[in-house]
């Protein structure tokens, strides 16, 4: 075999081997790839290694006019445990409900689902200004905008907020775009003083934009942001926000371009995640009142064109709402959480870790949903792994793309609390640390 001069054959065993191609051709597509190089690595830095709730949890922006933002969490939590005592006093009684087996698996759920409604009921908590609060006097929701930051600074402060917080504000459509950038600005500058000032944003801060069509508006959000930054003399970048898909525009645009894979790049690497809209999207498309749900084939489309839009950019997706809700008599609380029981664990069987809860009646169905998801794998996810880590043979040959979602899947279980760092550990030989780099974090 010929052998251009100056190519190099040693092989890593220090060994001599024959090669044709020249250095000098390597160097070539080197450069000529240097560029797409950058913007792959800009473009798509894959998972962040925070953790990513597995729900938003909405309330109107008067909400906190006579509590905190601790006061309200667990009041939340109290409710869902009152619900459950009620409907659900025990396993057996919850698994019928939801369609489970009354096994140890319900047992292991149930006791952990109550534990974490009295420990951490709220995962993240969107204080909102758009539709859940509506049209109000300008002074009105001025004085809410101050109000909720001021409880979520005390919070943040005495240890009783959820892990993220934040608000939604109105949308950059004219009619409330002034309205919407003014209550931005009130609760970031009063959070901002509220939480010393020098300290910076708390590290949990979410920010929502609703109804976006544009990605114009996403590039006036990010114009918003930035002046902030400056002004406050915070660090540049510090902080994203959340892209609402709510609007069919938002998906496919008028030149037929997939519009929500452009709104990521008019971000400027601060969209934190895609949020589907259950219902304003479903009625976008003409979808009548009875059929808007989360599964309509409406909404499975738009939420596959976001999955493959925010694939690899490190920007997360989460699931919408359903506007049942578990009161009334028996009957009505059981069809309600089997509804929405079924409806977290389809999203999760579809890669949407993340979904809306409206109302403290869904938090058991959506622990229960969420624990038994991680906690029915974990064995068999464990086993795959550890097996992959050894490169020992199995029941299923795996590559490193399905160690990646392996890791994954336990890490997004620990993170929730479905499973123990201690067992993970057992069950594979890894501590979180391996996790992480094998997830891609």
């Amino acid at each position: 075999m010929a052998r251009h001069e100056g190519s190099d054959s040693d092989s890593a065993d220090g060994l001599q081997y024959g090669t044709t191609l020249s250095g000098a051709v390597r160097e070539e597509v080197d450069g000529a790839l240097a560029e797409v190089d950058a913007e792959l690595a800009l473009r798509y830095p894959g998972e962040p290694s925070s953790r990513q709730p597995v729900h938003t949890v909405y309330v109107p922006g008067d909400a906190l006019a006579e509590t905190g933002v601790g006061e309200l969490v667990a009041d939340w939590g109290r409710q869902a445990l009152a619900l459950l005592d009620r409907h659900a006093p025990d396993a057996a009684t919850l698994a019928d409900i939801v369609g489970r087996p009354a096994d140890r698996l319900a047992d292991e759920v149930y006791g952990r689902v109550r534990a974490k409604l009295e420990r951490e009921p709220v995962e993240d908590l969107r204080i909102d200004f758009e539709d859940g609060y509506g049209a109000r006097p300008d002074a009105e929701e001025d004085a809410a905008a101050v109000r909720a930051a001021r409880a979520v600074a005390a919070a943040v402060a005495d240890g009783t907020a959820p892990p993220y917080v934040g608000i939604r504000m109105k949308c950059m459509e004219a009619a409330v775009r002034r309205r919407g950038i003014r209550t931005l600005d009130l609760f970031l500058t009063e959070l901002l003083a509220a939480s010393g000032g020098g300290g910076g944003l708390p590290e949990g801060l979410v920010l929502t934009l609703p109804k976006v069509t544009y990605t114009q508006q996403v590039s006036a959000m990010v114009r918003l942001v930035e002046d902030f930054e400056r002004a406050a003399g915070l660090a540049a970048g510090r902080i994203g926000f959340e892209i609402q898909i709510e609007t069919t525009q938002s998906i496919l645009g008028a030149d037929g371009r997939a519009t929500v894979a452009r709104m990521i790049d008019a971000a400027e690497g601060r969209a934190t995640g895609l949020h589907y809209g259950t219902f304003d999207y479903s009625a976008s498309c003409g979808v009548g009142a009875a059929y808007q749900s989360m599964e309509h084939p409406v909404a499975d489309h738009a939420k596959a064109v976001m999955q493959v839009a925010a694939a690899g950019t490190g920007v997360r997706l989460s699931d919408g709402s359903t506007n049942v809700i578990p009161t009334g008599d028996a009957a009505q609380v059981r069809d309600a959480w089997q509804l929405h029981h079924r409806l977290v664990r389809r999203s999760l069987e579809r890669a949407y870790y993340q979904g809306w809860d409206m109302h403290p009646g869904h938090l058991p169905t959506r622990y229960a949903a969420v624990y038994s998801f991680y906690r029915e794998g974990l064995d068999q996810a464990a086993a795959r792994l550890s097996a992959y880590v050894s490169r020992t043979e199995g029941d299923v040959m795996d590559e490193p793309a399905t160690a990646k979602a392996l890791s994954s899947y336990l890490l997004r279980g620990l993170d929730c609390g479905a499973v123990d760092t201690a067992e993970v550990e057992k069950a594979t030989g890894l501590d979180r640390g391996q996790l992480n780099g094998l997830a891609g974090r």
